[in-house]
């Protein structure tokens, strides 16, 4: 994203496709593939130890039909950072990285797609895949297609849009990695949560960033700050995404109809909905906010389980039913934008991208 651009990237993809992929977890993957998350810089720990890894993430859900990448940023602060004793300009540096792997990643990816290698054998003979990996909370991926093999899916491929990239910007309560950003009520001015986003947000756009993602935000005070600060950079976009308290309400309590005709008419909010909720709540919520503002609406909710933010595991079994299965009911309650957030997986993407591309 640069400081000419003027054009919502999302708007450009739903003009040729009525749905949007996202991408699924990145945490939880990073963690599939060996990664240490047990710091309160989260996914951000991986930015210092291991980058190379994200970037094979970021590749196995555009190989898997992801529109979009969000990236590794969500607990990437200056602040956060400075806490291991990282100063402020390496920390920027580090977060401006966050968009410079997710491009990496893309642009390969995108090279497959372009040249046809991706379902197909390579020049190396080997077949090129979309990744499989599954995770055991997801009793029912068995029932699903496998789409491991995209062979028959080169005509797919080709229509596919070129993906983005979105800078995540969690909320103030990531910082704090108590489990806040699922309550809400963080006692800070508007001025404290306006200094803590905006560097980051800067860097993000800075590194070229196509959109930012305001993400899993609970409290209305703090997407009025995040919204304000993003109007310091009128060339920018960004979805807002708010954590749930149920299918009505976001966290703090907000009724979700006052979240979506606050910022109906921001002309940088470039859609409007909710992530890491149980898919559960879904249809309810989206069918709220299509009908209380005319933004399209983003979902990506996570697997149902139990985020216990004291112990920091997860507990409990991922919702039964298939993932593509419910985003029938979500695209037909209005929404437009799907992914998934927490435990979620490349195969659950692979298979939203196969239905909603076919």
């Amino acid at each position: 994203m640069t400081q000419e651009q003027q054009t919502n990237p999302m708007e450009q993809i739903l003009r040729e496709h009525p749905v949007m992929i996202l991408d699924g977890a990145l945490a939880t993957e990073l963690e599939q593939h060996g990664c240490d998350l047990d710091d309160p810089l989260w996914s951000a720990r991986v930015l210092l130890e291991n980058p190379d890894v994200i970037v094979q993430v970021h590749a196995d859900y555009f190989r898997a039909g992801a529109d979009c990448a969000i990236t590794s940023s969500y607990q990437a602060t200056v602040d956060g950072f400075r806490k291991r004793g990282i100063d402020e300009q390496s920390a920027l540096e580090l977060i401006r990285k966050t968009v410079e792997l997710a491009v990496q990643a893309r642009d390969d990816v995108w090279a497959e797609v372009q040249s046809g290698v991706v379902g197909r054998e390579s020049s190396t003979g080997q077949l090129v895949k979309a990744p499989s990996v599954r995770s055991e909370n997801v009793e029912n991926e068995e029932n699903e297609e496998n789409i491991t093999d995209r062979t028959g899916d080169r005509e797919a491929d080709s229509l596919r849009p070129r993906p983005i990239i979105a800078g995540s910007v969690g909320p103030y309560g990531a910082y704090l990695a108590d489990g806040s950003e699922y309550v809400g009520h963080y006692d800070v001015s508007d001025e404290t949560l306006a200094a803590f986003h905006r560097p980051r947000m800067a860097a993000l756009i800075e590194a070229g960033a196509d959109i930012l993602a305001f993400e899993t935000i609970p409290s209305l005070q703090e997407a009025q700050v995040l919204v304000d600060v993003l109007k310091e950079f009128p060339h920018a976009y960004a979805w807002l995404s708010f954590s749930l308290k149920d299918g009505t309400s976001i966290s703090e309590g907000t009724p979700l109809e006052v979240c979506a005709q606050t910022f109906g008419s921001e002309p940088q909010v470039a859609a409007i909905g909710l992530n890491c909720a149980p898919m559960e709540v879904v249809t309810e919520a989206v069918s709220i906010l299509s009908r209380a503002s005319d933004k399209p609406v983003i979902v990506y909710p996570n697997s149902g389980e139990t985020y216990d933010a004291v112990t920091k595991t997860w507990s409990g079994q991922g919702t039964c039913g298939s993932m593509s299965d419910a985003s029938e009911q979500w695209v037909a309650a209005g929404a437009q934008i799907i992914g998934g957030c927490c435990r979620t997986t490349p195969h659950q993407i692979g298979v939203l991208a196969k239905k909603w591309r076919n």
